[in-house]
């Protein structure tokens, strides 16, 4: 499932049933009284089975990306593809989790995880007969995370690490091929945050899905990533592609080797230049 990661070049679209294509892409908001142009002419190229994570300074347009491979939001200009099919509406293959867990306070944690199923086709339509089957499944998946017992509880119950580990599951349940990331641990403290990086580690070396994480946070970026495409200053475009040639798999203590902190000082060297330009 890994792969040996190229030499850090930009990205240039390939469409390809193997890759998730960004190419050439406009998003522009527009409101009442202005417009605001999010992205203009990005192009990104994702291969299947990779970990991609996508930085670039507040405001970039990183999360616009996300809406846009998703299917959330339409470009004004240019193409998406994932894996050989073009982007016209919401993507159910993709699996999403954001800085907020989101999980349905009246639900127990197991029947947040299975949400997806009852929404997402082919499951939905035989979520009823196949309900064990899928309780089975979200059960094993829980147990991955280290949740193995907690299917029962209710959302209020679990830490704010322990949500998002739900949140995780949730996105993971119906098997995606593609799982998009926004911030999804931004809001917790540095320890646990790096615990759920092992945790997201594991189960994208376990699964083999591709994953596009958007993330403030250098090190994370370059702890999980094969590849970290740079963001320029609104409107975004991808200014740099950094491949993370780092061994896998990997422990935190790669964190403190000087070629890792290389790679974060010249990852925020470059966000620094394009905040200033």
């Amino acid at each position: 499932m890994l792969h040996k990661p190229e030499s850090a070049t930009s990205s240039a679209p390939t469409a390809t049933k193997d890759s998730v294509v960004i190419d050439d892409v406009t998003l522009i908001y527009k409101g009442s009284a202005s417009e605001v142009v999010a992205l203009r002419g990005t192009s990104l190229t994702v291969r299947r089975g990779d970990f991609a994570a996508v930085v670039g300074p507040s405001g970039c347009g990183k999360s616009s990306l996300m809406r846009l491979v998703t299917g959330l939001a339409p470009p004004d200009h240019g193409t998406i593809t994932v894996f050989g099919d073009k982007v016209r509406g919401p993507v159910k293959i993709a699996g999403m989790a954001f800085q907020n867990p989101n999980l349905l306070p009246w639900r127990k944690v197991v029947d947040n995880v299975m949400l997806p199923l009852e929404i997402v086709e082919p499951h939905r339509h035989r979520f009823r007969a196949d309900k064990a089957k899928y309780r089975a499944q979200a059960d094993a998946l829980l147990k991955t995370v280290g949740l193995d017992g907690f299917g029962e509880r209710y959302p209020w119950e679990l830490s704010g690490g322990m949500q998002q580990r739900v949140s995780l599951c949730r996105a993971l349940i119906h098997e995606p091929a593609l799982l998009m990331l926004d911030e999804p641990f931004a809001a917790l403290d540095v320890f646990t945050r790096e615990e759920l990086w092992c945790v997201l580690r594991d189960l994208w070396q376990k699964l083999g899905f591709t994953v596009i994480l958007v993330t403030h946070d250098l090190r994370e970026a370059a702890f999980l990533a094969d590849r970290i495409h740079v963001m320029s200053a609104r409107p975004g475009r991808i200014v740099m592609t950094k491949t993370v040639d780092l061994p896998r798999p990997r422990d935190l203590d790669i964190c403190f080797e000087p070629q890792f902190v290389d790679i974060v000082h010249e990852l925020r060297a470059k966000i620094a230049e394009v905040r200033n330009a």
